[in-house]
């Protein structure tokens, strides 16, 4: 053991004595022609683009596919990347440049060994995920090394213990990568659910399949894949027989496979938005939710910037399904913008003069069903007034609230972006 312990030794002052000079010399030999994208207040307003940056560096605007062919696919700062030669640039961004660009814009910065360009202020453009020095990984990976050996010679109890502490190590150097990662596959699901109707179709084709059943069950949520649409019904319906052509997955699922669902969209009162998707072999499911069975108020709990995406997602959805929904914003609702499909109003009062408000009735109660007639969008401070607008009792309109209170609907969001639905005992992860 002891022998293990000088060979190891041995073999990492060998590897930083060769990492370290290489390193330092390319830190200062490696230096590369960049442009950090300047923001609309020093462009005048003026969009930046490729065209733009290749006439201001090369002095020849149809140069700039020589720019687009050295940043295709880099890892900006913010996460995103180049994609598309006639993508807007967002300020901020890294661009490398041709070895002969030149003018006030031009700047130099270092490349490192990971691919990466960095610099003097720390930005980083490109690289590995986990953008290390060689001598610092090595360092850390010998010194556990060494310290479990050691340890093992000592008292062979304590491995376990160091064991943990270096896995903990690991977690924390690659979490940053994992939530960047995270987050583009949230941006591209924003912008998949956008393109993809061909499931909202399916959803809502499959609602209006079950309504004409012999007994119809009462489904509150679905899922939607390419081999068939899976639906949660409530515990009403576990007596039920499925309608041919169905399977029960459990004692609250139903399976179809295949496409057998017509255009018949049922009664016109479900209002079916897209939570979120289950990655399943590669293959992202949409799940969609009924808010027409919300009955109150749905809490987004948990991080605050996940909670308040999930807010602003569904809100998005419904413009989509029901545009011109009348919405009530009480108080700041975590910066939640409204989009342009949907009626802002401003009081309540405004959209039914003759709906009593009761007070001290609460808003968890057993669910029912009812259309969405309005949106009420809040936290929790503002519970008072929800309990008035959304309670069992009340104008029976439909919350929507960033942050934790009682409610019949409570989902928890995550820092990953991934959110709990535990009435359907599944976790989603959510469009950013």
């Amino acid at each position: 053991m002891k022998r293990l312990v000088v060979l190891l030794l041995g073999a990492l002052l060998a590897s930083l004595a060769l990492a370290t000079p290489a390193q330092a010399q390319g830190q200062n030999e490696n230096l590369v022609k960049v442009i950090v994208v300047p923001g609309l207040n020093q462009t005048g307003g003026q969009p930046v683009t490729l065209p733009a940056v290749a006439a201001a560096t090369l002095g020849d605007q149809n140069r700039a596919g020589e720019i687009f062919e050295l940043n295709q696919g880099q890892q900006q700062p913010d996460g995103d990347a180049l994609e598309d030669p006639n993508q807007q640039l967002t300020p901020g961004w890294i661009l490398r440049l041709p070895d002969d660009a030149s003018g006030q814009l031009v700047q130099l910065a270092r490349e490192a060994d990971n691919d990466a360009v960095e610099m003097d202020n720390g930005q980083v453009q490109g690289g590995n995920e986990v953008s290390l020095p060689l001598a610092a990984v090595l360092a850390v990976v010998g010194s556990v090394l060494l310290a479990l050996v050691t340890a093992a010679i000592v008292a062979r109890r304590r491995v376990s213990r160091w064991f943990a502490r270096f896995t903990e190590l690991l977690k924390s150097l690659t979490a940053p990568a994992e939530r960047r990662r995270k987050l583009r596959q949230r941006k591209w699901l924003t912008t998949h659910f956008a393109a993809d109707t061909d499931t909202v179709r399916r959803a809502y084709g499959t609602i209006g399949t079950l309504a004409t059943a012999p007994t119809p069950p009462q489904v509150h949520a679905l899922r939607v894949d390419n081999r068939g649409v899976t639906v949660w019904v409530t515990s009403d319906n576990v007596a039920v027989t499925p309608p041919a052509g169905w399977d029960t997955v459990d004692e609250t699922r139903w399976r179809a496979s295949g496409t057998p669902f017509g255009r018949n969209y049922g009664d016109g009162t479900a209002c079916l938005v897209r939570v979120g998707a289950i990655e399943t072999a590669g293959e992202s499911e949409a799940v969609f939710v009924d808010l027409s069975r919300l009955d109150g108020v749905l809490a987004v709990g948990g991080d605050p910037t996940v909670a308040r995406d999930v807010v602003q997602h569904l809100l998005n959805e419904i413009a989509q399904v029901q545009p011109g929904t009348p919405v009530l914003v009480l108080g700041s609702a975590g910066n939640v913008e409204i989009p342009a499909g949907l009626n802002r109003v401003s009081t309540a009062r405004s959209l039914n003069p003759e709906q009593p408000l009761l007070e001290g009735e609460t808003v968890r109660a057993t669910a029912r069903r009812q259309p969405v007639r309005a949106v009420v969008v809040g936290t929790p401070q503002q519970q008072a007034d929800l309990v008035q607008l959304c309670g069992s009792a009340g104008a029976g309109w439909t919350g929507l609230v960033v942050g934790e209170m009682s409610a019949h609907w409570r989902w928890h969001a995550e820092i990953g972006g991934e959110v709990r639905i535990p009435v359907l005992d599944l976790e989603v992860t959510v469009p950013a």
